[in-house]
C-alpha cells in the first residue's frame, strides 16, 4: 500500500481500559481520531450491570475466536468529523463525535494475511449488524475485521442497550446533524486509524485496506467513494460494495459489486470497466439462510428473540452469497495489490420487457454467476419473495420432492459427483474459493441424494 499523507500523519493515542482513568489529550483536526480501549467485557456478561467491566460488546460473535487464533476487541473513537449530505455539500466542519469500532483480527502477526476488511455496520433494522462478517472464511484466510459504528441509528441502539458502555457514544454533533452527515468522515477516520499501526491493531500492519458495505450501508459508502472522497483524501485501496448500490463515479480505487438476484431488478445495468466489476449471483438472496442461521443466537441473547416472518413463500434462499463474496474480497485484494483484474461474470437474462427475470422449468433463475446449488439443484432457489416486513428480501427455498430427485439422478453418486464436477468449473472461472467447493462436496455427501 502507498504511503500517503494521512498514513504519515496520523497517530494513535491508546489507552488500555476506558474513559475512567486519567484523560488523553483531545482530539483534533490536526492530531486526528483518539482510540480507547479495547474495553472490558467479553460474553457472558450482564449488560444491565453498572459497571463496564460487567458488560461486553453488543452482538459480539459467538464464534470461538480464541480457537482459531484471532481475538475479538471493542474500542471507543473519538475525535472531529465534517458533514457532508447526500448530494456532497459540505454542511458542517470540525464537529465532536465519539463512536465505537469493533476488531477481530489475528492474535499473532505471523498470521495476518495484511488485509484488513473495514465494515460500514448495517442499520436498517434498527441496530448495528455485522452483515458481512463471515467468521470460516475470514479467519481462513488471515484477514482482520472491523465494524465501524457511523449511523445515528445504530449508536442510539447502543446507547439505551449498555448506558454504563455506550452511553458517552455520540454521532450527531449533540444532536445538531442527525441525518448522519459525520457519518462520512467518521468511517473515513475510522479507515485511517485501522491503517496506522496501534492499540486499535494489537500492532499488526495493514497492508491492503478494503471498505465494504452491504445493502444500506452500500448507498452510504456510495455517497462516500461519488461525493466526498473527489473533495478529501484518499483512505481506502479498494472498496466492495454488496447487495446494494455502487458508485457511478470512476475513481483510481477499484469498486467490486456484487449482487444477489433479489437486487437485480432491470436488464439496465452498468458495464464492467478498467476500476469496476460486476457480479450477479442467480438464486441467491439479499439476506439469505446463512446470515439467518448465524444471527439468531445472537438475538436472543442480545434482543431477547429472534425476529420471526410470515412470508408468502417459505422464506431463505440457501444458494451461498458468502461464498461469492469471500471470492470476490480474494480478487479485489489482489486487484489493489498486483493490478490484476477480476474475471467477468455472465449477468442474469430477463425477457423483452427488461424486469421480468428469465428462469427455467424448475423456476430457477437463467443467467449469473451458477453455484452448484443452482446448476445441480435440489430445490428451488430465489431470490424472490413477499409478505411481511423484510419477507421481499429472503429469497425463497422449497426442496423438490423425491420423485423430482430420483429422476435428476437416478445413479448412486450422481449428485455428489455433479456438484464436483459444477464447484470444480467455479473454482476454475474464480467464482468460488477451493475451501468453499470442498464444503459443498461435504454438504453433498452429507445429503444422501443420489445415492
Amino acid at each position: 500500500m502507498s504511503e500517503s499523507v494521512w498514513r504519515r500523519t496520523f497517530l494513535l493515542l491508546a489507552g488500555t481500559v476506558l474513559l475512567v482513568v486519567s484523560p488523553l489529550p483531545a482530539a483534533s483536526a490536526e492530531t486526528g481520531p483518539r482510540v480507547v480501549g479495547p474495553l472490558p467485557g467479553t460474553v457472558p456478561g450482564d449488560r444491565l450491570a453498572e459497571r463496564i467491566e460487567d458488560t461486553y460488546p453488543f452482538f459480539s460473535t459467538p464464534v470461538d475466536l480464541a480457537a482459531r487464533g484471532y481475538v475479538e476487541q471493542e474500542f471507543h473513537l473519538s475525535g472531529v468529523a465534517d458533514g457532508w449530505s447526500a448530494d456532497g455539500t459540505q454542511v458542517a466542519t470540525d464537529v465532536p463525535y465519539t463512536t465505537r469500532i469493533v476488531v477481530r483480527r489475528p492474535v499473532h502477526a505471523r498470521d495476518f494475511s495484511g488485509t484488513t476488511l473495514v465494515e460500514w455496520q448495517n442499520v436498517t433494522a434498527g441496530y448495528d449488524l455485522d452483515a458481512l462478517w463471515n467468521a470460516e472464511s475470514i479467519t481462513r484466510t488471515g484477514d482482520a475485521w472491523v465494524g465501524v459504528s457511523a449511523q445515528r441509528v445504530g449508536v442510539d441502539q447502543l446507547r439505551a442497550w449498555s448506558p454504563a458502555r455506550y452511553g458517552g457514544l455520540d454521532v450527531t454533533g449533540g444532536g445538531r446533524y442527525t441525518a448522519d452527515e459525520l457519518s462520512y468522515d467518521i468511517f473515513a477516520q475510522a479507515g485511517r486509524v485501522v491503517d496506522a499501526t496501534g492499540s486499535a491493531m494489537g500492532g499488526l500492519r495493514t497492508r491492503t485496506l478494503l471498505a465494504i458495505g452491504a445493502s444500506q450501508s452500500a448507498g452510504r459508502m456510495t455517497v462516500l467513494y461519488d461525493k466526498v472522497l473527489p473533495r478529501t483524501q484518499p483512505v481506502f485501496d479498494g472498496y466492495g460494495f454488496v447487495v446494494g448500490p455502487a458508485p457511478t463515479r470512476i475513481g483510481t480505487e477499484p469498486v467490486f459489486q456484487v449482487l444477489s438476484e433479489t437486487d437485480v431488478r432491470s436488464a439496465q445495468r452498468p458495464g464492467d470497466t478498467r476500476q469496476f466489476r460486476r457480479w450477479e449471483v442467480a438464486g441467491g438472496a439479499h439476506s439469505g439462510y446463512e446470515g439467518q442461521v448465524y444471527r439468531a443466537p445472537i438475538s436472543v441473547r442480545d434482543l431477547g428473540g429472534a425476529p420471526e416472518y410470515k412470508c408468502d413463500q417459505p422464506p431463505f434462499s440457501r444458494v451461498p452469497m458468502h461464498h461469492v463474496t469471500a471470492a470476490a474480497y480474494d480478487h479485489l485484494r489482489r486487484w489493489v495489490e498486483h493490478g490484476t483484474p477480476p474475471p467477468t461474470a455472465r449477468p442474469l437474462e430477463f425477457e423483452a420487457d427488461g424486469i421480468t427475470k428469465k428462469r427455467d422449468t424448475f423456476g430457477l433463475a437463467v443467467g449469473g454467476i451458477r453455484l452448484s446449488q443452482v446448476s445441480v439443484p435440489i430445490a428451488l432457489n430465489t431470490g424472490d419473495n413477499s409478505g411481511e416486513t423484510f419477507c421481499r428480501l429472503f429469497g425463497t427455498h422449497v426442496p423438490f420432492d423425491e420423485q423430482t430427485l430420483d429422476r435428476l439422478y437416478p445413479r448412486r453418486g450422481g449428485y455428489v459427483s455433479q456438484v464436483a464436477a459444477a464447484d470444480a468449473v467455479n473454482v476454475h472461472a474464480g467464482y468460488l474459493l477451493p475451501a468453499d467447493a470442498r464444503r459443498n462436496l461435504r454438504d453433498a455427501l452429507a445429503s444422501g441424494i443420489g445415492g
